[in-house]
């Protein structure tokens, strides 16, 4: 990464990106929350002060087509500049939380449109931008878009089936959305390489012993531990010591990458 590209992503991430303009596996939601049905691929709720955004495309394991990410990075960013929300938490249902992007929808785009054009990095550099703290409630598969947004999240709560994995290399891809960077902060160097360059998945007991999960609960449990988390959050945390922690958490991450890129050879 050059240093104009470098500052470029610096620049990206540090502001709020605004965006322009029913299955059985699905798990039960709080019956005291208020929703929102203006979407057509993500669910929206508030329970108090934590939001809920379920992603909601069960036929195709939630995969990441470019409706669903601009309707995730507007309901988080809605949410993040909700002054009644200190927490959001982002969940898939209880057999995918998300299987990766939508390869269908993408395979006749060239690079040009998916790097410029396509929502699922709008969707990223948006979730970025959140101040909120972000919870993803993870039950079954996470794979490729679908652990890399799980990764973007400053919690995750897995349920005992859930598994991870960036799959990319059995495609001829690598992961394009920051699961090579991610994955190894998170992880390790060697899992990281491992799991890349092989594209095995690794099962949930193993993502906590590895640091990528913060617990790991029943599926049935896992939604409602992380609103617990959520909840917990939001009655201790005032919106200035957020705001202050998460700028001074991302903006050391940031530099630190960008000292890296520019500096190291």
């Amino acid at each position: 990464m050059d240093s104009e590209a470098a500052n470029r992503r610096i620049s990206h991430i540090v502001g709020h990106i605004q965006p322009s303009s029913s299955s059985s596996n699905l798990q039960s939601l709080p019956t005291n929350s208020q929703v929102t049905s203006k979407y057509e691929h993500i669910l929206v709720e508030k329970r108090g002060a934590v939001g809920i955004v379920t992603l909601n495309r069960p036929k195709v394991l939630n995969a990441l087509c470019a409706k669903l990410a601009y309707e995730l990075s507007e309901a988080v960013y809605t949410l993040d500049k909700d002054p009644s929300v200190h927490a959001v938490v982002i969940t898939g249902d209880k057999k995918a939380f998300a299987a990766g992007a939508d390869i269908k929808e993408m395979a006749n785009l060239d690079f040009n449109k998916v790097r410029f054009e396509h929502e699922t990095l709008s969707l990223f550099a948006s979730l970025q931008g959140a101040i909120k703290p972000l919870i993803a409630a993870v039950n079954g598969y996470a794979f490729g878009g679908g652990c890399e947004l799980a990764m973007l999240c400053d919690i995750i709560i897995a349920g005992d089936n859930a598994q991870f994995g960036q799959p990319e290399i059995k495609i001829g891809t690598i992961p394009g959305l920051g699961g090579t960077q991610r994955l190894s902060r998170y992880v390790g160097k060697s899992k990281a390489m491992e799991m890349v360059l092989t594209g095995n998945p690794i099962d949930a007991v193993t993502a906590e012993r590895a640091g990528l999960v913060s617990r790991v609960v029943p599926v049935d449990k896992t939604l409602e531990e992380a609103i617990k988390v959520a909840e917990q959050i939001a009655s201790l945390s005032k919106p200035i010591g957020i705001v202050l922690f998460y700028y001074l958490y991302h903006l050391c991450s940031l530099f630190i990458s960008f000292f890296l890129c520019n500096y190291i050879h």
